[in-house]
């Protein structure tokens, strides 16, 4: 006589049919109520693996690892330009918890760029910030704007080196007047010099130094 197997009363049998019927491991296109769709990897459920996510209402996309239904690991967002009909890349890097998180590269608007670490979707870390009129932040960033030690070199090739808080020049700094030949080091707060010592610095090469040297002390 043969042996009938039955389903374990201990589980309906609708239980394995939801769990078939599960998004899991296989590549899928879903388009949600609102127009947006996501085409990539699934499991429970949830986008995770590899994926392409498109918002229609701004025309951004994002491209690249997906961890339980958020932005995790390495991958890409763009925005589509209104007028050229391109998309423009905003965001290349490392993501965590749907945020910015680890090394990446950033483009703003009229042309600046930031190449550094982030934390949490905030620049926090080392960094290097191009900004728009030609001036360069090389060095450590707290909550998206520099806090630590790092130099900002001015496009006629002035810098300054030192302390940072808050976005601005705070503590013992050292500011290169290359232009004139000369160099003040001294304390700042919150961007403003409190006291310290100017004296000549590459004066012979400088291209406009001024009219008489400083004398020694």
């Amino acid at each position: 006589m043969p042996i009938v197997k039955y389903p374990r009363a201990t589980e309906p049998l609708w239980h394995e049919w939801d769990r078939k019927a599960q998004k899991c491991g296989l590549r899928h296109t879903v388009y949600s109520v609102n127009g947006d769709q996501y085409t990539g990897e699934w499991l429970d459920n949830l986008k995770h693996g590899k994926g392409i996510q498109v918002w229609k209402r701004d025309g951004a996309i994002y491209s690249g690892d997906w961890k339980f239904g958020k932005r995790d690991g390495y991958g890409s967002y763009s925005i589509l330009d209104p007028v050229t009909k391109e998309y423009k890349k905003v965001y290349t890097g490392w993501w965590k918890n749907n945020k910015k998180c680890g090394y990446g590269v950033t483009f703003y608007p009229s042309a600046e760029r930031y190449e550094g670490e982030w934390s949490g979707g905030l620049r926090s870390g080392w960094g290097r910030m191009y900004y728009w009129d030609g001036s360069v932040y090389e060095g450590q960033w707290l909550e998206d704007r520099p806090g630590g030690q790092g130099m900002l070199r001015l496009p006629n090739e002035n810098r300054y080196e030192g302390g940072w808080k808050d976005g601005k020049k705070h503590g013992p700094g050292k500011f290169f007047y290359l232009d004139k030949g000369q160099l003040f080091e001294g304390i700042w707060a919150a961007d403003i010099p409190k006291c310290g010592i100017l004296m000549d610095f590459g004066r012979v090469e400088a291209p406009a130094p001024t009219q008489y040297p400083i004398p020694k002390v």
